[in-house]
């Protein structure tokens, strides 16, 4: 039997995200792709935009190693310890997705700046630049990209039955080894999906990475700034090549996630 209200809402709800989503990326991808593949690529393989897209690549892959770590860290302090000012803390883990990321950037100059004390000194006495240097973006993507993995590890934390760590410590494992081969395996997959989510989301940063980079081509140009100057430069095909590379990766990223999720699930039905 038809039903007009279920037809109706899919139907709104479908054209929304076609509008919203299909749209812009089709549009986007037609514009790269108007010169072809190969001008495609010609266009990405310039050395100024190939130096702001391995430059963007090589910093989220650091910046996910360091995160992937300490946030599963954190979410196992949030989940199995208690302490004055948890509930603060954890409220503060997703402090980054609430404030504009140009406010983070301009935390960040104010913090590491080449002016301010800090930044001062970790200059002239240890020889580490971090504002207007790759160190700078590092910085500003952990900061923004911190809650991705905390918040996908730390349900599946509070969801783990103790009882198969206690047997183990009952039978004199020790913590690391409890935590390594009894708590970690069944965090790996959540662990994955939350590093692949903050890579795909370090790929196209652009507030904080344009106000700490500084902009400085072949040094520290990230490629979502590389596609800023591409537009002020009237280079549309040079922007729109260099949009749709970030966009395939970013979808590679988020299929892969999406996959994880979907043998989770079904690891657990």
């Amino acid at each position: 039997m038809f039903n007009r209200g279920k037809f109706a809402l899919r139907s709104l709800t479908l054209t929304y995200l076609g509008l919203l989503l299909v749209i812009p990326v089709l549009v986007i991808t037609q514009d790269g792709l108007r010169a072809g593949v190969s001008g495609l690529l010609r266009q990405v393989t310039l050395p100024l935009a190939w130096h702001a897209l391995m430059l963007t690549l090589w910093t989220a892959a650091v910046m996910v190693v360091i995160n992937t770590i300490m946030g599963t860290l954190t979410a196992y302090v949030l989940v199995r310890y208690d302490f004055p000012g948890k509930a603060v803390l954890n409220a503060l883990v997703d402090l980054p997705l609430a404030i504009p990321t140009l406010v983070t950037g301009v935390m960040l100059v104010v913090l590491y700046g080449p002016q301010q004390a800090l930044g001062a000194w970790l200059d002239q006495t240890l020889g580490w630049r971090i504002i207007f240097a790759p160190p700078g973006i590092i910085l500003a993507l952990l900061f923004i990209t911190f809650p991705f993995v905390v918040r996908t590890v730390q349900p599946v934390l509070l969801d783990l039955d103790r009882a198969t760590e206690d047997a183990a410590a009952t039978l004199g494992a020790g913590a690391w080894t409890i935590f390594r081969r009894v708590t970690l395996p069944p965090l790996l997959a959540p662990l994955t999906s939350g590093a692949l989510l903050s890579f795909a989301r370090a790929i196209g940063e652009f507030g904080a990475i344009v106000i700490v980079a500084g902009n400085i081509p072949f040094y520290s140009q990230t490629a979502a700034v590389y596609v800023l100057g591409e537009v002020e430069s009237e280079n549309r095909l040079g922007a729109s090549a260099m949009s749709v590379v970030m966009l395939i990766i970013a979808l590679a990223l988020i299929g892969l996630v999406e996959l994880l999720q979907r043998q989770r699930r079904t690891s657990s039905s």
